[in-house]
């Protein structure tokens, strides 16, 4: 998805609340300015919002691609000029959070820091250099963060869903069990947390000229790495009579949906909650795979930044769905930061 610099004004709300019934701490949150800062393997992403009922609204965004676990799987450390380009990211999120007077924030960091071996002197370097204080956390943590913010689009006939999502250094893949009332929360039964994401994939395959061998070598080892969790909950079974879901939340889905509403350029409006048929997933996988990385760059919802990358997370999304026949697939444009915001929302009603 391409960088986003500009104020964003859209509205999150997880259920709908009668006019008039707004409680005195609701109202005490909705002076609250609320922030939340997810540093990937990947990307850097920041929301900045204001309570609006039980959901929130967005005054101000970004999101930079910066690297950060690049060349972590061959070296075991972050690297000095990821690095860099991560902590300039983190400044300009220092001086929107300033702006906009932020009051209550949580700014997390997931598969990258968990793994390099210098992620502590690095945190304490950005937090140095920007004031901003980053906590690591657990994939488990991380996989109950994404299910919070993207529990809204899930659809509360069908009884259980698998939520995905494909990151820079990790995919994370969680089991739900949702209930038909909406003022309940979904259980999460199980999850998994594997290490290979775009990134590292991309690390270990290469992503500027892939041969369909190398392609589905890397479909091949994320069915072969999924396939214990398959064994231990029988998903398929349940698909077989139509008790399963699937949402994916990840560049990988949101870039594929781009290209396959032929957008000129991103809208997140336009993608956030779209269905994709498994047919349209895999057609924009073949097409992708038979473009060459110049082409792939040059697709507006792709980008040079995204052109060596996205090839991994098609053969992580196409392993998804080979083991798991679902047949159709709802678009996320949301996850983590959400769940921080709808968590830090509740702390602060409280």
């Amino acid at each position: 998805m391409p960088p986003l610099d500009k104020p964003a004004t859209r509205h999150f709300s997880p259920a709908r609340r009668r006019a008039g019934n707004v409680s005195p701490q609701a109202l005490a949150a909705r002076e609250e300015t609320y922030a939340a800062l997810d540093l990937g393997t990947n990307n850097c992403r920041l929301l900045v919002a204001r309570g609006l009922g039980r959901g929130f609204r967005v005054i101000d965004a970004f999101s930079r691609i910066v690297r950060l676990g690049e060349g972590l799987a061959a070296s075991g450390v972050l690297s000095e000029p990821a690095m860099a380009r991560t902590i300039d990211a983190l400044k300009i999120c220092a001086g929107k959070l300033a702006h906009r007077r932020v009051t209550r924030a949580r700014y997390v960091a997931t598969e990258a820091c968990r793994r390099a071996a210098n992620c502590a002197e690095f945190l304490e370097r950005a937090r140095a250099a920007t004031g901003i204080a980053i906590e690591i956390i657990s994939s488990d943590e991380e996989a109950r963060l994404v299910v919070a913010g993207c529990a809204p689009l899930l659809d509360r006939r069908v009884p259980h869903a698998l939520i995905f999502d494909i990151g820079g250094g990790s995919t994370e893949l969680v089991w739900l069990q949702v209930p038909r009332d909406p003022r309940m929360a979904p259980s999460v039964e199980d999850f998994l947390s594997l290490p290979n994401g775009v990134v590292t994939l991309t690390d270990r395959y290469g992503g500027r000229e892939v041969s369909r061998a190398t392609y589905d070598a890397m479909v091949e080892e994320m069915r072969a790495a999924l396939r214990p969790f398959e064994e231990r909950h029988r998903i398929a079974a349940r698909i077989a009579r139509r008790e399963v879901q699937m949402l994916g939340s990840s560049g990988t889905v949101t870039t594929l949906a781009g290209i396959h509403l032929e957008l000129p350029r991103y809208s997140r409006a336009l993608v956030d909650g779209v269905v994709l048929g498994f047919d349209s997933v895999r057609a924009v996988c073949e097409r992708l795979a038979a473009l060459c990385y110049e082409a792939r760059a040059a697709h507006p919802c792709i980008g040079s930044d995204r052109a060596d990358l996205v090839l991994a997370g098609c053969a992580v999304l196409e392993a998804i769905c080979q083991l798991w026949p679902v047949g159709r697939l709802r678009v996320a444009d949301r996850g983590i930061r959400e769940g921080i915001l709808l968590g830090l929302l509740g702390a602060g009603a409280r």
